[in-house]
C-alpha cells in the first residue's frame, strides 16, 4: 500500500471531519455472536482500553474524544457483517474500523463497504493469505500475521514432535481453506504425510460422519483448523467420543479458555499455535489488561489493542479526524524511524506527534507492518497440560 496513492482518493472519502470535531467514532466490528463469541469480548475490551488511554491523556487533537461503536460481524455471515458495517458508516459516522475478525467477513466488509466508502480497516485477527493481495485501495491493514506463515509454524511443530502423518480438518471458509493449504504444503515439503484433508461445516450437531472418514484415513494426530465455539470443538468431541484420535494439533481459532473448560483434561498432550509476543510491550499490556479486568491471555487481545492504538496515532499524525488521515499515516506510525512506543505510552506518543516528531509504535505485539500493511509477527507454540495452555516456545 503506497501512501502516495492515497492522496488522489482522499476526495472520495466519506468521513472528512475537521480537526474541530469533538468526537472521532471508531467501529469495533467483531463476532459477538457466532463461532468465536467466547473470544471477542476480551478483544473488544482491549481495543477500547487503547482508546480510553488516548482519551485519558487529553492529548488527542486538542480534546477530541475517541468513541468506540460496536457492531456484530457474526464471524461467518458476510451479509450480516456487511449490513453492520454499512450502519456504522451511514448511521454512526465512524471514520475507521477496528476489525473485522474472521477472514471471510473481513473480506466482505472490505470489498462491499470499506473500499467504496474510503474507510480504513485494521483487523486484529483476519489471517487468510488471500487478504495479502486483495484489492484494498490502501485501506486494509492487520496486526496479526498471515496464515501463510502460521501453516509453516504448525508444520514445523509437528516435525519437532516427530509426528509423520496427520489427518486435517478445517472450517469450510476462507480462513480454514487458506490455513489448510498453507499447512499441507509446508508439512509435505518437510516429508510429512497428510492422509486426508476434509472441510467441516460450523453449526452442526453431529460430526460423526466427518470423523469417521478421517479416522479411516488414519494418522498419528488430527490437525484441527476451525473455531473453538463451533465445528472445531464439535470435531474434537466426536473424535474423543469414538476414540478416533486422542492427539490434536490446533490452529489459532481453537485457542480459547472455553475449549478447555468444555473438554478439560481430555486435551492433555495436544498442542497448537497462536499469534503471540514477548518483550516489554507484551508484559506491560498484560499488566494493564489485568488491572482493567481483561483476560490478558486471550487470543488476539494484544493485536486488538495495537489495532486501535495505530488508528489513533495515525489520525494524530495526519492532524485531523478523517478516514484519509488514518489510511495515509498508519505505516508511518507503525514502523521506524521514530521514538519507540509501548502500551501505556500513547499519551507520550501523541505529544511527540503534536510537536512534529516521529513515533515507531512497538505496542503489545512488537508491531512491524510489512508488505501490504500486515504484521510479520511471532507465534506461541503451546501444549495442553493438566487442562491448561502452557508455553513451549515463541517462534
Amino acid at each position: 500500500m503506497k501512501k502516495w496513492l492515497l492522496a488522489s482518493a482522499a476526495t472520495t472519502l466519506l468521513a472528512t471531519g475537521a480537526v474541530q470535531a469533538q468526537e472521532a467514532k471508531i467501529g469495533v466490528i467483531l463476532g459477538y455472536t457466532g463461532p468465536i463469541e467466547s473470544l471477542t469480548p476480551a478483544m473488544a475490551d482491549s481495543a477500547e482500553l487503547a482508546m480510553k488511554e488516548v482519551n485519558d491523556s487529553g492529548n488527542f487533537l486538542d480534546g477530541v474524544t475517541l468513541t468506540p461503536v460496536r457492531a456484530d460481524s457474526t464471524c461467518v455471515d458476510a451479509a450480516a457483517a456487511t449490513a453492520a458495517a454499512e450502519r456504522l458508516i451511514t448511521t454512526d459516522g465512524i471514520v475507521a474500523i477496528m476489525g473485522a475478525d474472521c477472514s471471510g467477513v473481513t473480506g466482505a466488509v472490505l470489498s462491499n463497504v470499506a473500499v467504496p466508502n474510503g474507510v480504513p480497516m485494521v483487523s486484529p485477527s483476519a489471517t487468510s493469505p488471500a487478504l495479502s493481495t486483495v484489492e484494498d485501495n490502501g485501506l486494509f491493514f492487520r496486526t496479526s500475521p498471515s496464515d501463510a506463515r502460521q501453516g509453516e509454524i504448525l508444520a514445523g511443530i509437528l516435525g519437532e514432535r516427530g509426528i509423520s502423518s496427520v489427518a486435517v480438518t478445517y472450517t469450510n471458509n476462507d480462513y480454514g481453506k487458506g490455513f489448510a493449504d498453507s499447512f499441507i504444503a509446508a508439512y509435505e515439503a518437510e516429508g510429512g504425510e497428510v492422509t486426508l484433508s476434509a472441510p467441516h461445516e460450523d453449526g452442526k450437531g453431529d460430526y460423526s460422519a466427518e470423523i469417521g472418514a478421517l479416522a479411516s484415513a488414519g494418522g498419528d494426530a488430527l490437525v484441527v483448523l476451525g473455531y473453538s465455539d463451533q465445528g472445531g470443538k464439535g470435531m474434537i468431541q466426536s473424535a474423543l467420543d469414538t476414540g478416533a484420535f486422542d492427539i490434536f494439533a490446533l490452529g489459532d481459532g481453537m485457542y480459547a479458555d472455553a475449549l478447555l473448560e468444555d473438554l478439560g483434561s481430555a486435551l492433555n498432550g495436544s498442542f497448537g499455535s497462536v499469534p503471540w509476543a514477548e518483550g516489554d510491550g507484551a508484559e506491560t499490556f498484560m499488566t494493564m489488561a489485568e488491572e482493567a479486568g481483561i483476560n490478558s491471555e486471550g487470543a488476539y487481545t494484544r493485536e486488538s489493542y495495537d489495532a486501535a492504538a495505530l488508528i489513533a496515532l495515525a489520525m494524530m499524525k495526519g492532524g485531523e479526524v478523517s478516514s484519509a488521515s488514518v489510511a495515509a499515516n498508519i505505516l508511518d506510525v507503525a514502523n521506524a524511524p521514530g521514538e519507540p512506543i509501548l502500551p501505556g505510552e500513547l499519551g507520550k506518543a501523541l505529544e511527540i506527534l503534536a510537536e512534529g516528531g516521529d513515533v515507531d509504535y512497538v505496542g503489545a505485539t512488537n508491531v512491524e507492518l510489512v508488505g501490504p500493511g500486515e504484521a510479520s509477527g511471532t507465534y506461541r507454540y503451546y501444549e495442553i497440560t493438566d487442562g491448561e495452555f502452557e508455553t513451549v516456545s515463541v517462534k
